[in-house]
């Protein structure tokens, strides 16, 4: 008698896998890391803090925008090879802002650079998921968004020590050589991939018909709010934690490593308990960061109280991150390439409304606090529209179970075989 099949929860991911989330701790650490330089470039380039912060919106634009064009434009072409190309593209703009002599071409260089990003997640993604059996999607998205975890960790603080200690600058210099790194990893062990040339080819018209489902637009929204309520409190986490909690500058590298610590805690448990249980997940997840963001609202002005509820945010805000990924991936299975474009499109309309709104509630006079209160208004938003795909999720699955029980059925065997098993609902 064969022994058991391993079971999938527990198999080894590809080492592709892990390689794609090296790639990403270089393209994380250029898209966080200027809430730890904040201060000294807008110092330094003459410019206000909101306007400053506006170039993590552009960053975030970039990643909109580029997401779905470049999954679209490279559709029908080699996955390593795009990788590759998008990764040196990268490179070449975190290069072009280190040497950026004024705001406007600071501006323009991250958005090329988050043009590349957004290809290379949207791409990386496909491939990553493309690797693994289905109910370990979680897993394969929790080790991309790992990735951003450890760059919140490592990246994020280390570029704010560079910008205090070396100039702003020298932090872009550093991302161009983590770019160099995760190129050498993607050239060296990505496996080659071919297109396909038969009627499994990729065909954008096909994979566009995705839209026409609601779900895949809920989950959008939900995603993109929940990128949102994070970044409009983590954009201006630096002037919160100096001018409203009181802790001195040199403290700012250490919170943003806490917040990694906590990313990195919730990659592990969303990883680990989406597969199985995805909207408990979702609703666990979004709900804890709309509390967290309410508590940090109340409690800004103790430095003891900011510094804990970073860490808790870093945890409930990424918790959810491999769920999100996981969901879109479900809903979107006939076209993983613009599912993987979409999830990064969605995650970054948030990335550029939420800095944006919070930036509106500081010119507005509200104080950095109110950055806080921005974001658990856009958590709630995030919770009630996973409340509203659930509910339709499962009018969906009693649909089937009513139409798998009609007097057509040969046999209640059959019957019974059509019925989706509740881990498989809750999962989809």
């Amino acid at each position: 008698m064969p022994a058991p099949a391993a079971s999938p929860a527990r198999a080894r991911l590809p080492l592709a896998v892990y390689i794609l989330g090296l790639s990403v701790f270089a393209l994380g650490t250029s898209e966080f890391m200027l809430s730890g330089i904040l201060q000294p470039l807008a110092r330094d380039l003459g410019v206000s803090i909101p306007q400053a912060g506006l170039l993590v919106s552009a960053f975030a634009i970039g990643m909109v925008v580029g997401a779905p064009v470049l999954a679209a434009a490279t559709l029908r072409l080699p996955r390593r090879t795009t990788l590759i190309a998008l990764l040196a593209i990268f490179g070449l703009g975190q290069a072009a802002g280190a040497l950026a002599p004024s705001y406007s071409v600071l501006f323009a260089s991250r958005v090329i650079s988050a043009l590349a990003c957004a290809g290379f997640w949207a791409v990386g993604a496909a491939v990553a998921v493309s690797l693994v059996p289905v109910n370990a999607r979680a897993r394969a998205m929790a080790v991309m968004v790992g990735g951003l975890s450890i760059a919140n960790i490592a990246g994020v603080p280390a570029g704010a020590l560079l910008g205090q200690h070396a100039g702003w600058r020298s932090a872009f210099w550093a991302v161009a050589g983590l770019s160099v790194v995760g190129l050498v990893g993607v050239v060296a062990l990505v496996p080659r991939t071919k297109v396909p040339t038969g009627d499994d080819r990729p065909q954008l018209r096909r994979e566009l018909t995705i839209y026409k489902d609601k779900q895949v637009w809920l989950a959008l929204i939900a995603t993109a709010m929940n990128g949102a309520a994070v970044f409009a409190l983590f954009s201006y986490l630096s002037p919160l934690l100096t001018d409203t909690a009181g802790l001195a500058e040199s403290w700012i590298p250490t919170v943003l490593a806490l917040f990694g610590v906590g990313a990195l805690i919730g990659t592990f448990i969303g990883g680990r308990i989406a597969d199985a249980h995805l909207f408990g997940t979702l609703f666990g997840g979004i709900a804890a960061s709309t509390a967290v963001l309410t508590l940090l609202a109340l409690t800004a002005h103790s430095p003891v109280a900011a510094v804990a509820l970073s860490l808790m945010l870093g945890v409930t805000a990424f918790t959810t991150a491999p769920a999100l990924n996981a969901r879109m991936f479900n809903v979107a299975n006939a076209a993983p390439t613009l599912a993987g474009a979409t999830t990064t499109a969605a995650f970054n309309i948030g990335n550029t409304l939420g800095p944006w709104l919070g930036g509106l509630a500081i010119s507005a006079g509200w104080g950095y606090p109110s950055v806080a209160w921005t974001g658990a208004a856009l958590a709630a938003v995030a919770v009630l529209t996973t409340a509203l795909a659930f509910r339709l999720h499962r009018a969906s699955a009693h649909s089937r179970v009513v139409a798998s029980s009609a007097p057509a059925a040969d046999s209640p065997a059959d019957t019974a075989s059509a019925l989706p098993s509740p881990e498989s609902a809750d999962r989809h």
